[in-house]
């Protein structure tokens, strides 16, 4: 929690930097090539959560990785974050930062579960959807795919969720079976 907590105070402070030098786009980049590098690279987030490894050598790290591929406004919260010791704050850091990226650019999330990788025209659909409930403009769909699931969809939009699932009707059919309503009850 307090991670959390700490991680949306940089991301405010470094999205206000990245609006105010006009950086914004690149930032945020550089913010998913860092999250990206997290999530393929196990060995590099325990080296960023290892307290064992001096400060100093996780900044020279980063440095190396990163120096010349991304902003310098970037390189800096990186050099930053190290100096005050907060290196394992860095994966959350980068993901609220695609958050909060989104929430300022009027972008709205969405997750679309379906048994079969959806086509443009229906991807289009779902995006119009996503739209017309969230009045947003823009929208970034995630798309899941779900074997078990046998047909229909599960659209989930900020709290709101529209399953029209097979696997989900199923179910419900089957506690409804479940209820016999010829056999008292003592």
């Amino acid at each position: 929690m307090a991670d959390s907590r700490a991680a949306s105070r940089y991301v405010k402070s470094l999205l206000g930097l990245a609006v105010e030098q006009n950086a914004l786009d690149q930032v945020h980049a550089d913010m998913q090539l860092f999250d990206k590098t997290v999530e393929s690279n196990r060995d590099f987030e325990l080296l960023l959560r290892n307290p064992i490894i001096k400060h100093d050598k996780k900044r020279d790290i980063l440095e190396a990785l990163f120096k010349g591929k991304v902003h310098p406004l970037t390189m800096s919260i990186f050099d930053i974050i190290t100096k005050k010791n907060r290196e394992p704050l860095l994966p959350a850091i980068a993901k609220e930062f695609h958050n909060a990226y989104n929430d300022y650019k009027g972008i709205r999330k969405a997750t679309i579960t379906t048994a079969v990788p959806l086509d443009a025209k229906l991807k289009a659909e779902f995006e119009q959807i996503v739209k017309d409930l969230s009045k947003q403009k823009q929208v970034e769909l995630l798309e899941r795919v779900d074997k078990d699931m046998i047909g229909g969809f599960v659209l989930e939009v900020g709290d709101k969720q529209i399953d029209t699932s097979i696997k989900n009707k199923l179910k419900a059919l089957k506690v409804k079976f479940s209820e016999n309503p010829y056999v008292k009850e003592f």
